[in-house]
C-alpha cells in the first residue's frame, strides 16, 4: 500500500497536497483499493465554497458508491475532467492522474486537522 510521506490525509481516506493556499484532493490508495473498479467520478460542486467535511462528490464502483468529503473549508476551483473519461485513473494512480480536484483553502489553520502519513498508516493498519 502506497501512503507518501509528503501528503496529509483525513480520516475519510481521502489525501491532501497542500502548495500555499492550494489544495489537490484524491483518494488514497488504500480507499480505491477497498471500492475496487471505479466506474464515475461525480463532483457538482465546482465553483462553490464549502465547510470541512462537507460532502463534495461521490466516487461509484462496481459495488458500492461512497460520498467524498472536503478536507478543508475552500472554493472548489478545478475538478479534473479525465477523470469523466477515464475514472479507472483512481485506481492506476490515486496520488498523480488520478486526482480529483482542487480547492482554495479559506482557513489554513484547519491544515494542522490533517493526518500525517504514519497517523494514516496507524488508522489502516500498515
Amino acid at each position: 500500500m502506497n501512503i507518501p510521506s509528503e501528503l496529509k490525509y483525513t480520516k475519510d481516506h481521502e489525501w491532501v497536497s497542500i502548495e500555499g493556499d492550494m489544495a489537490t484532493v484524491g483518494i488514497t490508495d488504500f480507499a480505491q483499493g477497498e471500492l475496487g473498479d471505479i466506474v464515475y467520478v461525480e463532483v457538482e460542486t465546482l465553483d462553490e465554497t464549502l465547510d470541512k467535511d462537507e460532502v463534495f462528490g461521490t466516487v461509484e464502483a462496481v459495488k458500492t458508491v461512497s460520498d467524498l468529503f472536503l478536507p478543508l473549508t475552500g472554493e472548489i476551483v478545478e475538478f479534473n475532467e479525465a477523470l469523466e473519461d477515464e475514472p479507472e485513473k483512481v485506481n492506476s494512480d490515486p496520488y498523480g492522474e488520478g486526482w480529483m480536484i482542487k480547492i482554495k483553502i479559506s482557513d489554513l489553520s484547519e491544515v494542522e486537522s490533517l493526518l500525517t502519513d504514519a497517523d494514516y498508516k496507524a488508522l489502516v493498519g500498515a
